[in-house]
C-alpha cells in the first residue's frame, strides 16, 4: 500500500515551490505533520512487555485530524456518542450545496464562510421546524462540513442529520412526524428549502462586506431524503470526520511522477480510476484541509450542549426507547478504549518513554515496530 507520507516526501518540495504563494499556514502544518506520522522521521515511544520485559520503539502518529492514519478512535468516539444521542423518530438525512459560482469566494474566505454555510443551512432548518404543521417547535440536527467531492474537487456543501421531531417553545411538549410509514420518507420540500437557503446564505455573504458574483443560478441543490432510524447515517459522517479526503488504499499507483487515485462513482456504484501528477494530487488533498480550530461537526437546537432541558427530556425518552427495543451493539463512548499494544508474547506493554527523537534512536537497543502496529496516540 502506498501511503500519504510516501507521496508527501516525494513530491512536497515541488509541490511548495509551485504554490509558493498560494500555500496556507493550514496546509503547511498539515504536510509537515502528515510527512512524518508513524515513519522513519517520527518521534518515537519505547513501549515495554509487563510479561517479558521486551521493549519495542514505536513511531508517534501525527494526531492530525486530517491524516489518514489518525484519529481512527475519536472518530469512533464521535459515533457511539451521537449513536446514543439518537431520538425516537424517523431522520432525515439534508444536503445543502452552494453553486460552482460561489466556490471561489469560499475558497478565499474560508473560516467565514463555511462557519456562514453551516448556520445558514440550520437556520433555513429550524425555521421550517417551527413551521411545520405537525412539529411547530424547535428541531435539533448534527451537522458535518464537507469540501471534497469524491473526484475531490473542491466542492462545499453541509450535511444535517435532523430527526422529524420537535421540543414546545416552552420546553414542555415533545412532537414527532405521524402517519408511521406514510409520512416517513417526506419532512420538507427540497425546492422550499433550497430558495430559502439561498435567501439567507447570499445575506450572510453581503452581510460580512463580501458580494456575490453577478452570474448566480436562482436555482440551488438541497437534497432531503429519509434515514431510517439516523444510525447508519451518523456512521456514516463519523467514518468521513477525522481520516481526510483520501484513503490510503484508493491510492493505487505512484509512477515516476503520476499517482493513480480511484473513487466510487455515486450514479453507478463503479470504481473509478484518474491519474495526475504528483504535484496535482497533493494540489487536491490539501485544498481540503480545514482553518486550524475551525469545527466542521456542529449540533444545533435541542440537540446542542447547552440545551440541557432538552437532553434531559431527550435521555428519559432515549431509556424509554432502549426499554422496548433490542439492543444495539455500539460501543459507549466512555467504555470505548484506545487499541492496546501488544508484544509478540501476547501480553500487554506499557509505554515507558515517549518523544525519542530520531536522532537518538540509534543509542537505544531496541528494533523499531511496525508502523502498521503502533497504536493511535
Amino acid at each position: 500500500m502506498i501511503t500519504l507520507a510516501t507521496v508527501i516526501e516525494r513530491f512536497a518540495a515541488a509541490y511548495l515551490a509551485r504554490y509558493a504563494d498560494s500555500v496556507l499556514p493550514s496546509q503547511r502544518r498539515a504536510l509537515t505533520a502528515m510527512a512524518s506520522c508513524r515513519s522513519r522521521l517520527a518521534t518515537h515511544m519505547l513501549a515495554q512487555c509487563g510479561q517479558c520485559n521486551a521493549q519495542r520503539l514505536v513511531p508517534h502518529s501525527c494526531g492530525h485530524r486530517f491524516c489518514p492514519h489518525c484519529q481512527h478512535f475519536e472518530g469512533q468516539r464521535w459515533i457511539a456518542r451521537q449513536t446514543q444521542a439518537l431520538v425516537s423518530a424517523p431522520y432525515f438525512l439534508i444536503t445543502f450545496t452552494v453553486p460552482a459560482e460561489l466556490r471561489t469566494l469560499l475558497w478565499q474566505h474560508q473560516r467565514a464562510l463555511y462557519a456562514a454555510l453551516m448556520d445558514c443551512a440550520w437556520g433555513t432548518l429550524a425555521t421550517f421546524g417551527q413551521n411545520h404543521r405537525q412539529l411547530r417547535g424547535q428541531t435539533g440536527a448534527v451537522a458535518v462540513l464537507h469540501t471534497h467531492s469524491r473526484q475531490l474537487a473542491f466542492h462545499p456543501h453541509v450535511h444535517l442529520a435532523l430527526p422529524a421531531a420537535a421540543i414546545d417553545p416552552d420546553g414542555s411538549v415533545w412532537r414527532t412526524l405521524r402517519g408511521g410509514a406514510k409520512r416517513a420518507g417526506y419532512l420538507f420540500s427540497h425546492k422550499a428549502l433550497a430558495q430559502v437557503f439561498r435567501a439567507r446564505f447570499l445575506a450572510a455573504v453581503r452581510a460580512l462586506g463580501l458580494q456575490p458574483p453577478d452570474t448566480l443560478p436562482e436555482k440551488w441543490v438541497v437534497d432531503c431524503k429519509a434515514v431510517g432510524s439516523g444510525h447508519k447515517v451518523m456512521v456514516y459522517l463519523g467514518r468521513y470526520l477525522y481520516r481526510g479526503v483520501v484513503q490510503e488504499r484508493d491510492i493505487l499507483r505512484c509512477e515516476g511522477d503520476r499517482i493513480t487515485y480511484r473513487w466510487r462513482d455515486s450514479k453507478t456504484g463503479a470504481m473509478q480510476a484518474r491519474t495526475v501528477s504528483g504535484v496535482e494530487f497533493l494540489r487536491l488533498v490539501l485544498q481540503h484541509v480545514l482553518p486550524k480550530g475551525f469545527r466542521r461537526a456542529r449540533s444545533y437546537g435541542f440537540l446542542h450542549p447547552n440545551c440541557k432541558r432538552g437532553i434531559a427530556l431527550l435521555r428519559l425518552l432515549a431509556l424509554r426507547r432502549r426499554a422496548k427495543a433490542p439492543a444495539v451493539p455500539v460501543a459507549s463512548a466512555n467504555e470505548a478504549e484506545r487499541p492496546k499494544l501488544l508484544c509478540r508474547c501476547g501480553a500487554e506493554m506499557d509505554v515507558v518513554r515517549r518523544r525519542i527523537l530520531p536522532g537518538a534512536m540509534a543509542a537505544t537497543s531496541p528494533p523499531p515496530l511496525a508502523c502498521e502496529a503502533a497504536p493511535q496516540r
